[in-house]
């Protein structure tokens, strides 16, 4: 494990480049290992900073739950090293290499929180932001600024961490991360009720995330996404899927209540092998695999909305599944400004939110990727952005066109 001198050195290395970038005022294209580049809008940069050397874990205490690492850390660096100590991220951060087309490339930690991409234990347990401690970052203008702490409980003043979170690397150049980390629960299982149309699968998975059982995971799959998922092929129908994840007995008792509870005919228990299996291809959206030619979305409405969205992408041509407990909508479809224009409405009608996760570029350029926001809000959002990147030249228009 490297120290906080070391830290310090690679961050004014950093700030150097990134204030000589903005005294030229010319744009920077922040990276990590670049496997994100497919995502949201492309960004048109006269130079480039990855983070992809920028690794090592800084500090790690099993006891205090804490783990720090550089930004450029392999996530699977970061979960291997948690395991020793029977461990893991609570955030559950999905893989999404396969599906942004960079399969030989490791996410790094820096990337997984500049995006806030959670997996499917976010239904339970929070955003990846949630999770975040502390952060270390260079603004655009090259200064080093620290927020956060590395204990549990700190007031440090401003809570730049949950701004930092999701701002897709147009805010600040982040160097190094504090996160929060749980035990990792000593065995999983999975009711599994096939058969179900997508209603009445969210009505299952919003009964068990309303019952006493501690759901972690609850997700609906149509028959042709199950298919591609080995564990789930046999089922030959949808499948509505509930996790819980526990000491063993209590996932044995825990699921098999709920199986009762819910008094649905056909159900069966996935153990843990099984279900770690399941629950990887449905993070790493694994179903929508099979459409490589596709553009893919990520949909946000409240779940009992989800079905109807649905509907309308199957209406445009396209296909999906969905995680959350019916609140977050796996979309892919014709990579076409119609396609998109009809996911944008279905997300507009269930007052949700959308990203466009990967296209060509030619429509990423042409289309808003995330909604655009309420004016007050864009106001708030100009005025941060003069704040912490006064020149512009952090990933201009990764997130909105001219911004």
């Amino acid at each position: 494990m490297s120290g906080t001198a070391d830290i310090v050195a690679a961050e004014s290395a950093i700030a150097a480049a990134v204030a000589d970038a903005a005294q030229a005022g010319e744009p920077l294209l922040v990276c990590g290992n670049g496997t994100k580049q497919g995502m949201l809008r492309p960004v048109q940069a006269a130079r480039s900073l990855s983070t992809r050397d920028l690794t090592g874990i800084t500090l790690y205490a099993p006891k205090e739950l804490v783990l720090s690492a550089r930004a450029g850390t392999p996530l699977p660096e970061i979960q291997a090293t948690l395991a020793e100590r029977a461990q893991h991220l609570i955030g559950e951060p999905p893989d999404l290499g396969a599906l942004l087309r960079a399969p030989d490339r490791p996410q790094t930690i820096g990337g997984i929180v500049a995006a806030n991409l959670s997996g499917p234990r976010r239904v339970a347990w929070g955003a990846m932001r949630d999770h975040v401690l502390g952060l270390r970052f260079v603004t655009g203008w090259g200064e080093a600024v620290h927020s956060g702490g590395r204990v549990l409980k700190n007031v440090t003043g401003l809570d730049l961490c949950k701004l930092l979170c999701g701002s897709h690397g147009t805010l600040g150049v982040i160097t190094e991360i504090t996160l929060k980390v749980l035990p990792a629960p000593e065995a999983t299982g999975t009711l599994v009720l096939p058969g179900l149309d997508a209603a009445a699968g969210v009505a299952a998975l919003s009964a068990g995330l309303g019952s006493p059982f501690g759901i972690s995971g609850a997700a609906w799959l149509p028959a042709e996404a199950a298919a591609l998922v080995p564990e789930l092929a046999s089922f030959g129908r949808t499948v509505a899927l509930l996790r819980i994840e526990d000491f063993r007995p209590s996932v044995a008792y825990r699921t098999a209540k709920l199986r009762d509870t819910l008094g649905l005919p056909v159900a069966e228990i996935l153990g843990d092998e099984a279900s770690h299996a399941v629950w990887r291809a449905i993070g790493k959206a694994r179903p929508l695999l099979a459409h490589d030619n596709d553009a893919v979305w990520r949909v946000s409405v409240r779940p009992s909305a989800g079905p109807a969205v649905l509907r309308a992408a199957a209406d445009a041509g396209g296909t999906g599944f969905l995680d959350w407990g019916g609140g977050l909508v796996w979309l892919a479809g014709p990579a076409t400004a119609a396609t998109h224009a009809a996911v944008e409405a279905a997300a507009h009608a269930a007052h949700g939110s959308w990203t466009l996760m990967r296209a060509p570029e030619p429509l990423r350029t042409a289309v808003q990727v995330v909604p655009p926001e309420p004016k007050p809000l864009a106001a708030i959002t100009r005025r941060v952005k003069a704040a912490l990147d006064p020149r512009g030249i952090l990933n201009p228009g990764r997130l909105y066109a001219g911004l």
